[in-house]
């Protein structure tokens, strides 16, 4: 049973993107599934630390777009969702040149607040973290 009470179209979703950190960091919504997003992001100097390798940073930047995208799909219209916290735990380096691929689902709907999970894999599949991002539901007030 798909979650989603917005437009999902990726295309749409990724239109938004452009001109904000994601759009910069080359982020692209790949699918959105039943319960879940897929997007993959390259791994290039604008997301390396001095080692070379992909940056917690930017593993944070990617997970925390796709669930505030995702919590925001979930939602009637006047609602919105905004982070209240995120954690991200750094399990195998990804070098430059790599592209990660992300998949974002979520572990609670509630009415107040929502939990999802973002796992980045590397290229060759291997997980490189893992991500939760709590919302808070509030009424957007314009």
């Amino acid at each position: 049973m798909a979650i989603w009470k917005r437009d999902h179209d990726p295309e749409g979703l990724q239109a938004r993107l452009a001109g904000s950190l994601p759009g910069h960091f080359g982020i692209r919504i790949l699918e959105v599934g039943a319960d879940f997003l897929r997007a993959e992001m390259p791994v290039d100097d604008r997301h390396v630390q001095p080692y070379g390798i992909l940056h917690g940073g930017a593993s944070v930047v990617l997970a925390e777009t796709l669930g505030s995208i995702a919590s925001t799909l979930t939602l009637p219209e006047g609602r919105r969702a905004v982070g209240l916290e995120v954690n991200a735990n750094h399990v195998a380096a990804v070098p430059k040149g790599e592209t990660v691929t992300a998949v974002c689902r979520p572990l609670h709907l509630g009415r107040t607040t929502q939990v999802w999970q973002t796992e980045i894999r590397r290229s060759d599949g291997r997980l490189a973290c893992v991500s939760r991002l709590t919302t808070a539901v509030v009424e957007w007030r314009g």
